[in-house]
C-alpha cells in the first residue's frame, strides 16, 4: 500500500494529521466501530479521566487492528469524538506517541459531543484501515 500525503496547507501537520492521503495498492479494508475506554466485558473504565480514557481507547483500537493482522500504520482515516474537546486536545500527545513510531498521520476529524453512548465515557475513536 502506498500513501501520498495531500496538504495544500501545512497547519494540520502540527496537530498530527494530513488534510488528505492518496491510497494506492491496498487490497483489504477494515472499518472499525468506535473504540472507547471499556474493559473486555464492556464496562466503562477511568471515570472522569480523559487521559486514561484516550489511552485505553487506543489500546482497544490496537487490539481490533491486531485481530485483523493490522496495526496503527494501516489506518487511513480517523473519527474522534470527545465530550470536552479542549481536554482531549491537551492529551493528544498520546496520539502522537502511538502513531509517531509508525510514521503516519491519517486524515482525522475531531468532534465535540454532549455525550457518548455509554454515560461516563469521554472519548471515542473510530478508524478505517487498509492493507
Amino acid at each position: 500500500m502506498k500513501r501520498t500525503p495531500v496538504n495544500p496547507w501545512d497547519w494540520s501537520l502540527n496537530l498530527g494529521y494530513n488534510q488528505a492521503e492518496m491510497i494506492q495498492g491496498g487490497t483489504r479494508q477494515l472499518i472499525c466501530a468506535g473504540q472507547t475506554a471499556v474493559d473486555a466485558t464492556g464496562a466503562p473504565q477511568h471515570p472522569g479521566d480523559m487521559r486514561a480514557q484516550i489511552s485505553l481507547a487506543l489500546d482497544n483500537l490496537e487490539a481490533v487492528l491486531s485481530d485483523a493482522e493490522m496495526d496503527l500504520s494501516n489506518i487511513i482515516r480517523l473519527g474522534v469524538y470527545a465530550t470536552d474537546v479542549d481536554e482531549a486536545l491537551k492529551n493528544f500527545d498520546l496520539m502522537g506517541t502511538r502513531f509517531g513510531p509508525h510514521k503516519v498521520a491519517p486524515p482525522m476529524t475531531l468532534l465535540g459531543v454532549t455525550r457518548l453512548a455509554v454515560p461516563g465515557l469521554l472519548f471515542e475513536i473510530e478508524a478505517t484501515a487498509m492493507a
